[in-house]
């Protein structure tokens, strides 16, 4: 059996941290088993579907490295769920309702205020036919609802959250069609997985319920079913569900200046036994990815802690890797001297320009004259000899300064700053004659 898991998103919008991590968790098991990872765009609701949304997130995944092996519409495949519906009609498994929604709200109320859950009553189902020719004489359309087997539990295994039970009676049949002939996720999804041969569907925990309805539906279709995994929710820092957390997406990351290295590396594994690490590639994520380490508790999520481990990967990278992102004049040497220093990529640039220059600093009264003879140090020393060294160790014997008082007024005057790269290879790259003008301008 060659492992098959899906991605559906419906193109509506972008794509956020939720859902990403979805995809992400699909691709790991696809690629850790040698399967495929197929993209499925659910674009049934013609009116919010947009071409725009369809290519952002391909982009996205694309910026994520998780290319699908696959794609599929769902728009291109009415004529299989209308097979579909027509079958279940035949076997009895499908049925035409007529209620409005106002009036199927009434019922819920009805039942919610006898302190009874609000189960749909089948009502539909008899109807007589001179009741239901009045009701389409009146204008009115047929939604189209499944009808569950209230003979036996629903059970099946969840490669999360252990074994799973449900009482088909206790539940409502869901509407699979709309009074418009629009499709709503049940069915569709339920056949295309079937068709596409998908194994394994991986999701998150508010998708439960529909699972015990579409193991019926599978069942109904002569299908075996897949096997689940219901993934926890994501929650934000303060430890409840966050609605940032549903504009966090690639676009908003990117801004940020978070590596697609780090995203990966960091929703690969929160809400598992397994600790986050900043792997700059995916392969120690896919060989260690396993379901039987994720909790049931709800996967915390943290911009400042994703910006951690962004620093570190970025601590990674080689220059080949980023060199597009870099000023034209920034080399793999500079790279090297400045990368540990950087939180995001794009800080490099206001450290490179500490080192074209120009940098504005006056001394303290109590510096300018160890600065000024740094100057006259810095004029006569052996630049190819180490001269971050040559110029600390003169100017130690000479003023009798050490530590912060002796290493201080050199940064600020050759940076600008208090803190920041190694300055032995720092200076070199400033060069000689940039540094002694610095240090004089400094002190003057």
């Amino acid at each position: 059996m060659t492992v098959t898991t899906r991605f559906a998103p419906a193109p509506t919008g972008r794509l956020h941290v939720g859902n990403i991590r979805t995809a992400l968790h699909n691709w790991l098991w696809a690629r850790k088993r040698g399967g495929r990872f197929i993209l499925r765009l659910d674009d049934t609701d013609a009116e919010r579907s947009t071409e725009d949304h369809v290519e952002a997130i391909r982009a996205d995944l694309a910026w994520l490295g998780l290319m699908p092996d696959e794609e599929h519409r769902q728009s291109a495949r009415f004529d299989r769920y209308d097979t579909a519906l027509e079958r279940l009609r035949e076997s009895g498994r499908a049925y035409p309702a007529y209620e409005t929604a106002q009036e199927l709200d009434l019922k819920r109320k009805v039942l919610l205020g006898r302190g009874k859950p609000p189960v749909y009553d089948r009502a539909a189902l008899n109807l007589k036919p001179e009741e239901i020719a009045r009701l389409e004489a009146e204008g009115r359309r047929p939604h189209w609802r499944f009808k569950l087997d209230h003979g036996a539990a629903i059970e099946w295994h969840d490669l999360v959250r252990g074994p799973q039970h449900f009482d088909p009676a206790l539940l409502s049949d869901p509407v699979i069609r709309r009074e418009d002939a629009s499709w709503l996720y049940m069915l569709p999804s339920t056949v295309d997985d079937i068709d596409m041969g998908v194994t394994h569907v991986v999701r998150g925990e508010d998708h439960v319920t529909n699972t015990a309805l579409q193991i019926q539906m599978f069942e109904a279709l002569g299908a075996p079913p897949p096997a689940f995994a219901h993934e926890a929710l994501l929650v934000g820092s303060e430890g409840k569900l966050s609605k940032r957390l549903g504009s966090l997406g690639v676009e908003a990351m990117r801004e940020a200046g978070i590596e697609s290295a780090a995203l990966v590396a960091k929703l690969a594994r929160i809400g598992t036994s397994l600790p986050v690490e900043p792997f700059a590639t995916p392969e120690p994520l896919i060989e260690s990815f396993d379901f039987a380490t994720f909790g049931r508790a709800p996967a915390r999520f943290d911009m400042e802690e994703l910006a951690a481990l962004n620093a570190r990967i970025v601590h990674q990278l080689e220059y080949s890797a980023v060199k597009d992102r870099l000023p034209a004049s920034m080399g793999e040497e500079a790279w090297a001297v400045i990368r540990p220093n950087l939180r995001a990529v794009a800080e490099a640039a206001e450290w490179w320009q500490i080192v074209e220059g120009p940098v504005e600093h006056r001394a303290s009264a109590g510096d300018r004259a160890f600065v000024a003879a740094a100057a006259d140090v810095a004029a006569t020393i052996d630049w190819a000899e180490a001269p971050w060294k040559a110029l600390a160790t003169t100017l130690k014997e000479r003023s009798g300064r050490s530590g912060k008082s002796l290493f201080l007024p050199l940064r600020q005057a050759l940076t600008g700053r208090d803190s920041g790269p190694e300055m032995a290879p720092l200076l070199l790259l400033i060069g000689q004659e940039q540094s002694v003008a610095r240090l004089r301008a400094a002190a003057a």
